[in-house]
């Protein structure tokens, strides 16, 4: 299967799922199953892709699944 459709696949199953097009720490850690401090430590990382809007930090769907597509197996 091709990469960028499955990228695009995820994307739009997340995005349904969700109802959102960004995804903050508690959907986060309702998509990973992570704990709210692994998510936190993850979200100050300088290689997850977040973008700050007033004091949160968010990542767009997208973002999240291309990162997650490269990191899944690190």
């Amino acid at each position: 299967m091709d990469k960028e459709k499955i990228i695009a696949d995820e994307t739009k199953r997340i995005t349904d799922e969700m109802h959102k097009s960004f995804l903050d720490c508690e959907d986060i850690m309702h998509l990973t199953g992570l704990g709210r401090e692994n998510v936190r430590n993850l979200m100050r990382s300088k290689s997850f892709p977040t973008q700050v809007v007033g004091r949160r930090k968010i990542v767009s769907v997208t973002n999240f699944v291309l990162w997650f597509m490269e990191n899944k197996n690190a």
